[in-house]
């Protein structure tokens, strides 16, 4: 039987994308070459400033922003926030971090390409690059907007920068990026996180705990005849 195909829609600036990250990666763990992970990115953030001013004016702007988010992350343990979130740092975007790890996809499928065998999900450099992004913002309160900050976690990862400015400059990585927004706007992502199995029957929100993830992989491991419905 084929892998279970999962896509896996968010912000990089979303702190519930942020905890469902460790979700993931406990899917490909568990379920190992059952599964397959597609990632995309969803413009939750595509003007932070804007976002923030704009939701959380009557509500302490940016500082009762960044109370919210390190009172969320009192109940995850698993996850680091840092104090200054949104304070002494604040991303313009999650855009430019967004096109800095689809030139890094990028850059895995042109080794791909020249033999390279797909690798797990866990693997990839693109989710360790992913991981490093939001670490990058979270854990260490860096802005990720900056350029300088992509090519900080790039070299730290072994990954030669000038490769990604390459495909930047290019507008490959751009396309990509907008491959990922149609897609969005055609399966109806509403925010991040969002998971989708099923060919879109099954579109989980939020934050979604992982035995409920779990139990989507296992129901549709137990898959009906191509013409029933799933019970799932």
């Amino acid at each position: 039987m084929p892998p279970i195909q999962i896509s896996y829609y968010s912000d990089v600036l979303c702190i519930w994308a942020y905890i469902a990250e460790r979700r993931l990666e406990q899917l490909a763990r568990d379920f190992g070459d059952q599964i397959s992970i597609d990632t995309h990115f969803c413009s939750v953030f595509p003007d932070a400033w804007g976002k923030i001013e704009d939701k959380w004016s009557s509500r302490g702007g940016f500082e009762g922003f960044n109370r919210h988010l390190r009172e969320v992350a009192k109940s995850f343990p698993h996850v680091d926030v840092h104090d200054e979130l949104w304070l002494t740092t604040r991303p313009r975007t999650s855009a430019s971090a967004h096109l800095f790890l689809k030139a890094v996809e990028l850059i895995e499928l042109s080794e791909q390409e020249q033999g390279s065998k797909p690798l797990p999900y866990l693997d990839r450099l693109s989710t360790r690059a992913a991981w490093g992004i939001r670490l990058a913002f979270f854990a260490s309160a860096k802005d990720i907007s900056d350029w300088r900050v992509h090519k900080e976690i790039a070299e730290r990862m072994g990954i030669d920068y000038r490769a990604v400015d390459e495909k930047i400059r290019s507008s490959e990585a751009v396309a990509r990026l907008a491959v990922d927004s149609a897609l969005s706007q055609k399966n109806g992502i509403a925010g991040s996180p969002t998971f989708v199995m099923n060919d879109g029957r099954q579109k989980l929100f939020g934050n979604v705990g992982y035995r409920l993830l779990e139990a989507n992989v296992q129901e549709l491991l137990r898959r009906t005849p191509e013409n029933e419905a799933s019970w799932c």
